[in-house]
């Protein structure tokens, strides 16, 4: 890397040099030096000068900020020539790299800063002191992000070197003297595995309004977010662990799913080069069980997507980073596993939908309301679908999607419309063989998205892929089920706020397939437990630290009989205290509501019901003609239809007139249920209509 100082930086440099000979004397309490001729007083103080910023910079641990002066110039990825201006009141040093997600979020942030204060005479530089990101990438980074201020590529890593940057994200804002007056990060909003609706803390315009405005200001120094810097340095030349032979195995077999060209992961885990640049940065993450994501604890019914690395190959990640991340003997390296790309299904999709006929606009900021897309895929027949996959358009801002069914009016439908969905860290599931989920003739499709702005205006345009099976080869209908709560009210500052409810099982020869707990930034731990015939609980799932941002489907390895359960319950902890990094106000009152502000608890269960149950029942028991049969199960049906109507009556009918209307209800049931229900269009839910309702879902 080239430097260039001219004149006017030496005359900088003379003035902080002299400022600090002034400093070095009142220092040494020298008062009659200033008689001296000024040649002899900067012979005899300079040395103390220098010696003196030194040891505060060593003190700082700040690096070496004394090359960078006012008439520091550099070349910028665009063949330009950056310089800091000589009037210029600081320089911004931002360290950025292009696929860490933190530092991607932060360049729009930076920029919007940019703007706001380059004229006011702050100048701005990015930083690239990634080893794996080329000039090329560089180029399309700031192209993508539209970033701009110049970014310089720090291919030898002297400027990340020299300031002690150790992440990208970081922030280094330097005096006209040449002095760190801030390291650390732009702001509390993000940082690995936590990202806030909004700052709470906004350390570097803080720091910028009060430069500009002429304030003197003492900001302590705040920890750096971001993805680590990976340092050169040579590999040992006696390694026991090296890549070829030790590590790919273990990335292949838990990482490349995700970390694979065009997948969700910011880099190629088959790539070796990009693999040594983020080295640091994946022996971070593994070490505090960051990845791969997974968040239910061992010990109770095992899951059959389970994504946990063992101790074993945790150790050998470690011990090879440890190693300066050697290469190894490439014949030693495996092939690579074989997954298809786009499509996750076992085969291409039978059916394809988008969300709608043209991209959706997401605005740079600010929030946006679920919004709702109305498909018709135009069925003409039944269709049973053993696996779905939403794919986002734009993964960017899909914070989530579900897409649901919406079948024609007085079709009879088990269970909730859910048909699948796309939430952070779940892939798509397959049924086993002889199960599916039906989606009647004339049926549309309900796209749900959640979007999140990141900076810049962008568009989506999501779809969904299915696979069909013949209906002839199955043996079981697969449905939804939701447990829900909305009844809570979370005090502020309560650090575990628990929730619980009992779920009414369809059947008594159904499955258990699935479940998949659902909470916004307050959720913190979830249990699901059962209660068997001897009415002792038994923990069927606990996940003790629940993550908003990897939302899982946890599939059971060996699906549980419902026979062996009485009904299930699930409990959900709430975390609204300041200790929670993802709340966004601890001093709110916190109740059911769609955004991520407000809280939901709630659990999807998937559920396999045989196709031939009713035809079997008379031989399961035994001495009771189809007759009794039917009768008794018409009783048992009705009383439950009873139950069922009381309870949805005293949860929902908040007036006491004796009927439900939309009003009363929640978004989830007027979207979805509600006109299924009301059967003679008044706008309002009465007992009959609730006990034919429940009746219906149990006549299938």
């Amino acid at each position: 890397m080239t430097f260039w100082i001219n004149l006017e930086m030496l005359i900088r440099s003379w003035i902080a040099g002299m400022n600090g000979i002034k400093k070095s004397t009142a220092l040494l309490e020298l008062q009659n030096l200033y008689k001296l001729p000024t040649v002899l007083i900067v012979v005899l103080a300079s040395p103390i000068c220098w010696c003196h910023q030194c040891e505060a910079i060593e003190s700082n641990n700040d690096g070496r900020s004394d090359v960078y002066l006012p008439g520091w110039s550099v070349a910028s990825v665009d063949g330009k020539t950056h310089q800091w201006r000589i009037e210029s009141k600081a320089q911004v040093f931002c360290f950025l790299g292009c696929e860490c997600p933190v530092a991607r979020f932060y360049a729009t942030r930076l920029a919007s800063l940019y703007r706001d204060y380059n004229r006011q005479g702050i100048d701005f530089v990015g930083v690239m002191s990634n080893r794996h990101d080329s000039k090329e990438d560089v180029v399309r980074f700031a192209t993508e992000l539209s970033i701009p201020f110049p970014l310089i590529l720090d291919s030898d890593q002297e400027i990340a070197r020299s300031l002690h940057a150790s992440r990208t994200a970081e922030i280094v804002v330097l005096d006209p003297q040449s002095s760190i007056v801030y390291r650390g990060r732009v702001d509390d909003q993000m940082s690995p595995g936590v990202k806030r609706a909004a700052a709470k803390s906004e350390e570097l315009r803080d720091l910028l309004s009060g430069i500009t405005s002429g304030k003197t200001l003492s900001l302590p120094n705040t920890t750096p977010v971001g993805c680590l810097i990976t340092f050169d340095r040579t590999p040992e030349s006696v390694s026991d662990v090296s890549y070829c032979k030790d590590v790919a195995p273990i990335f292949y077999k838990h990482c490349y799913e995700c970390h694979r060209a065009g997948d969700i992961g910011p880099f190629d885990i088959a790539d070796f080069d990009e693999v040594k640049g983020w080295a640091e940065m994946i022996g971070e993450v593994v070490t505090i069980r960051r990845m791969p994501p997974w968040h239910a604890s061992a010990g109770h019914v095992p899951l059959r997507n389970q994504r946990s690395m063992q101790p074993a190959e945790l150790e050998t990640i470690q011990r090879w980073v440890a190693a300066g991340s050697p290469y190894g003997n490439k014949s030693d390296l495996p092939e690579l596993p074989s997954l298809r790309q786009g499509w996750l299904l076992s085969r291409e999709p039978d059916l394809v939908v988008a969300m709608r006929n043209k991209p959706y606009n997401i605005p740079a900021d600010g929030t946006v309301d679920y919004q709702y897309f109305v498909v018709d895929p135009k069925l003409t027949e039944d269709k049973w679908v053993n696996a779905a996959q939403v794919i986002p358009g734009n993964a960017g801002v899909v914070h989530h999607a579900i897409v649901f069914i919406r079948p024609p009016d007085g079709e009879k439908f088990q269970g909730i419309s859910w048909l699948t969905a796309f939430v952070p860290g779940q892939r798509p599931s397959v049924f086993p063989a002889g199960l599916a989920r039906r989606v009647p003739a004339g049926s549309k499709f309900v796209f749900q998205m959640h979007y999140t702005p990141n900076g810049i205006e962008q568009s989506d345009l999501t779809k969904i892929g299915m696979t069909f099976v013949n209906p002839g080869t199955l043996t079981h209908e697969v449905s939804t089920i939701i447990g829900i709560d909305q009844s809570f009210e979370i005090a502020p500052n309560e650090a575990n706020h628990v929730v619980s409810r009992e779920v009414r099982l369809p059947s008594r020869d159904s499955i258990l397939l699935a479940v998949s707990p659902h909470m916004h930034l307050r959720g913190k731990s979830f249990q699901l437990r059962s209660k068997g015939q001897d009415l002792e609980k038994r923990i069927l799932l606990n996940v003790p630290q629940y993550d908003f941002n990897w939302q899982h489907t946890y599939e059971f390895e060996s699906p549980l009989p419902t026979s062996q359960l009485d009904a299930l319950e699930f409990e959900v902890v709430f975390d609204n205290s300041a200790k929670n990094p993802f709340n966004p106000n601890p001093n709110e009152y916190v109740m059911w509501g769609d955004q991520t502000w407000e809280e939901m608890a709630v659990a999807f269960f998937e559920i396999a019901t045989p196709l031939a149950s009713k035809e079997s029942e008379p031989n399961t028991r035994k001495g009771r003609s189809r007759e009794s049969l039917a009768k008794n199960e018409s009783l048992e049906t009705g009383s439950a239809a009873l139950e069922w109507a009381k309870e949805y009556m005293g949860r929902f009918d908040k007036n006491g007139d004796g009927r439900v209307s939309s009003s009363e209800t929640n978004d989830l049931i007027r979207r979805y249920s509600f006109s299924t229900i009301d059967k003679n269009g008044d706008g309002f839910l009465t007992s009959d209509e609730l006990v034919k309702s429940f009746e219906g879902r149990r006549g299938r």
